[in-house]
């Protein structure tokens, strides 16, 4: 009776395991393709000047949102955080989806960030000023990668 009772567990088991395998490999196939397709994705798009842009926006509009104490200035200031953090987070996201205004985004980017440095904080205590600086950069630099021709063989020695 308790060997029936070891087998049934055993099997029990056995058949979760091979259960739990089935959903890993399920898991690992759909890390891979997720993998797969954001490397498709950031090779055709500027994707980590986007990125910095974004992130710039974001810690402009972080440090205007902080106490009284930390901010170096009011009234204006706080409105210009918004307004440029914000329209720095736009121009990082619409750099990924339109990649063919990549110029004009970069450009902007660029002088939001030093508008930042004057109208917002010293655009995020300069964090935010270099990171856009910084993305804008990238943005306007960033060139569709070309494919590879492929390699020509070596040549038979004396031919």
């Amino acid at each position: 009776m308790v060997e029936a009772v070891r087998l049934h567990q055993a099997t029990s088991l056995q058949r979760a395991r091979v259960r739990l395998g089935a959903a890993a490999a399920a898991t690992r196939r759909g890390a891979s393709r997720f993998r797969r397709e954001l490397r498709a994705f950031r090779r055709t798009r500027p994707f980590w000047g986007g990125l910095w842009l974004a992130l710039a926006g974001i810690e402009i509009v972080y440090w205007t949102q902080n106490p009284i104490a930390l901010v170096v200035g009011g009234g204006w200031g706080r409105s210009a955080g918004y307004v440029i953090g914000g329209g720095l987070v736009l121009l990082g996201v619409a750099a990924w989806f339109t990649p063919l205004y990549r110029a004009l985004f970069g450009i902007l980017g660029f002088l939001l960030g030093l508008g930042a440095f004057v109208g917002a904080n010293l655009g995020g205590f300069l964090l935010g000023s270099v990171l856009a600086i910084l993305g804008g950069s990238m943005v306007w630099g960033w060139g569709e990668k070309q494919p590879r021709r492929p390699r020509r063989g070596r040549r038979a020695a004396g031919s």
